[in-house]
């Protein structure tokens, strides 16, 4: 169990809504559809009306900033089973990148590799006093894009699994490359925190609002706060 999982779950019914595509940058087909992962009947690019509306003002005040830049939508509402899936599907590229197989794998060398994989990624749990945060709606993996429509370079790939992943990993390096990778992730957080978001402590790219994570993150700023979390895990209408 991770420490945020500890907090309480109040769930307060809100629903999750579609995100208005034509409002952000998005890439189509979904990255993890593209890889095998079945949604059902629910697409993957929805979020809890509050968490909507605060990755609304969270794009307006890039614009303030930046004209023409829009929020790049990687993924929202992740259902359990997607959750299990790539979860299966990073393990077996470990494997793959390490030359490795299944059926040659101590128990010690599995440890080894689930330990990297649930760096990135948390549980595919059922218990609902457990839910992974995508599986909430209330979480959401982000970039920028500038007013070309090309990517801005953060310096790693979301979901790559390594200590390029750390926000803050690029904060000290003296390469012009790399302060300039630093300074675009910055630029991602302080949109997303002016719009109440709390940012993954290990993923540059995943933000927050009302879950678990989000209310771990805000009692580590303010210990005085007793806040509960406000979304549990959403089931998907195929599940």
């Amino acid at each position: 169990m991770k420490p945020y999982q500890q907090i309480e779950i109040v769930e307060c019914g809100e629903p999750l809504l579609p995100i208005p595509l034509e409002l952000f940058a998005v890439e189509s087909p979904h990255p993890y559809q593209k890889l095998g992962a079945t949604y059902g009947e629910r697409s993957p690019y929805h979020l809890r009306q509050r968490v909507l509306t605060n990755l609304l003002q969270a794009q307006a005040q890039l614009q303030l900033r930046y004209p023409g830049w829009r929020i790049q939508i990687f993924d929202a509402y992740r259902p359990i089973a997607v959750q299990q899936f790539m979860v299966d599907y990073t393990f077996g590229q470990v494997l793959q990148a390490q030359g490795l197989t299944l059926a040659e794998l101590s128990a010690a060398q599995r440890q080894v590799i689930w330990e990297q994989v649930y760096q990135i990624w948390a549980v595919p749990s059922l218990d609902p006093h457990t839910p992974p945060p995508h599986s909430t709606g209330a979480a959401v993996d982000i970039t920028l894009v500038d007013t070309t429509g090309k990517t801005v370079n953060m310096g790693s790939a979301i979901d790559e699994l390594s200590a390029r992943s750390h926000p803050d990993y690029f904060a000290n390096s003296t390469d012009p490359a790399e302060q300039q990778y630093h300074s675009h992730r910055q630029l991602l957080w302080e949109v997303m925190g002016s719009a109440g978001f709390q940012r993954h402590p290990g993923e540059w790219w995943h933000f927050s609002f009302g879950d678990q994570m989000w209310v771990w993150l805000t009692n580590q700023e303010n210990p005085d706060n007793s806040a509960v979390a406000r979304y549990g895990w959403v089931e998907s209408p195929s599940d």
